[in-house]
């Protein structure tokens, strides 16, 4: 029997996919090899630039661009600020006192009057009839009086001679006092008329400004009309109610107890000044609610300014602080261990200064320690600067220098 015949096998060919995987496994050395490279010309670059006269070496040597402000001692006013409206002193509604046509109207809408001014009259003749019955009354009961006084003298000789009784002359006596008493009440019915006859010349009860006119001339006006004839405001001066919160009433009303406290009023965004006044008034209560006590302020108001229920900004001086150092609130700077500065000392570079801040009010900061009157702290560019790093320092107010571009050279391409 014949043995199969064997076949030999040709050798194997390498699959494509491992083909690829060694190509990759290439690359990816080769891309270490770059970035080996690269990173030892970088260590030499940074050494280079360590050395004296590299480029790092210059860039910490320039000098930084910053603006500077004084550290100056001045007195210092402290303020506690609020809240609140104009509110007039008086505000009065003129009503007629006597009832009767309203003749004539004798102001003009928003004018300006003074207490006691004639604003209007009433028809005055009913007025003047009445005064005129009272002094007639008056003088009937004067000759009643005459005659009885007369006939009670004539009585009493008569007495006297005991020709009439004691009791004709008592009746005679109590008729005298009769005629006495109607007599002082023609004065006061005189005293009645005269003063009806003056509630008919309407007058402004306090000075102020009139409002809107509430009733034409023709009218017939009552003293229970509700609406009367006119509303007078008082705009000049003008009161300021506001509010503080209760914490503050101790100091408020210790300062108060020594002096006059100054007031500053303001339009509600604080751009206008509006006036200056007294405080006036500590409410005796404190709102619940709010926690907070009402306090009222008088300011003059010739120009007027303030204007009834205006919202305004009061400010209220509580202190004076004496010969305190202060600086512009920017120049303050918050690390982990507290407020510091940057200083500018005499060798032109940045100290940093950490300072204790007694209080910060508008754009100014008080400080209690750290500064000393004259020196420059660094109100700009502080971001960009360092211990000992040299500055070129701007005042605050010189301005700006200019750079000036350099002028292309005439044919250069």
């Amino acid at each position: 029997m014949s043995q199969p015949e064997v076949v030999p096998r040709a050798p194997l060919a390498l699959s494509p996919p491992r083909a690829g995987r060694r190509w990759m496994i290439a690359a990816v050395l080769g891309l270490c090899a770059l970035l080996a490279v690269a990173y030892a010309s970088r260590e030499h670059r940074a050494a280079a630039d360590l050395r004296p006269g590299g480029a790092h070496a210059a860039t910490a040597s320039r000098p930084t661009p910053v603006v500077t402000a004084l550290v100056s001692a001045r007195d210092v006013p402290i303020y506690l600020d609020g809240l609140g409206n104009a509110v007039p002193i008086s505000t009065v509604t003129v009503r007629s006192q006597v009832d009767g046509k309203l003749d004539r109207v004798l102001f003009s809408e928003g004018q300006t009057v003074r207490a006691r001014d004639v604003i209007a009259e009433i028809d005055p003749r009913p007025f003047q009839i009445q005064l005129h019955q009272a002094q007639a009354a008056l003088a009937r009961d004067t000759a009643q009086l005459d005659n009885a006084r007369t006939t009670l003298r004539r009585d009493q000789s008569l007495t006297a001679d005991s020709l009439i009784t004691r009791q004709q002359l008592e009746d005679q006596q109590a008729l005298v006092h009769q005629y006495e008493a109607n007599l002082a009440g023609d004065r006061a019915q005189i005293e009645t008329a005269q003063l009806q006859l003056d509630y008919a010349s309407v007058r402004a009860p306090s000075d102020g400004v009139t409002g809107v006119r509430l009733v034409d001339a023709g009218n017939l006006v009552r003293a229970s009309d509700p609406n009367g004839l006119v509303v007078i405001t008082q705009l000049d001066p003008m009161s300021v109610v506001f509010a503080l919160p209760e914490d503050e009433l101790a100091r408020v009303n210790q300062a108060l107890s020594q002096r006059p406290l100054r007031v500053e009023v303001s339009s509600r965004d604080g751009s206008q000044s509006l006036g200056t006044g007294t405080l006036a008034l500590v409410d005796n209560q404190i709102n619940l609610a709010t926690a907070t006590a009402k306090l009222k302020a008088i300011v003059p108001n010739a120009e007027r300014k303030l204007w009834p229920n205006q919202f305004v900004k009061v400010r209220l001086e509580v202190e004076t602080r004496p010969g305190a150092l202060v600086l512009p609130a920017a120049a303050i700077q918050h690390g982990p261990d507290g407020t510091f500065v940057y200083v500018v000392g005499d060798d032109q570079r940045a100290q940093l200064r950490h300072v204790d801040v007694a209080l910060v009010q508008d754009d100014q900061v008080v400080v209690e320690r750290g500064l000393r009157e004259g020196e420059q702290v660094v109100v700009e560019g502080q971001t960009q600067l360092r211990p000992n790093a040299p500055v070129t320092a701007r005042p605050a107010n010189a301005p700006a220098p200019v750079t000036r571009a350099t002028p292309p050279v005439r044919g250069a391409s």
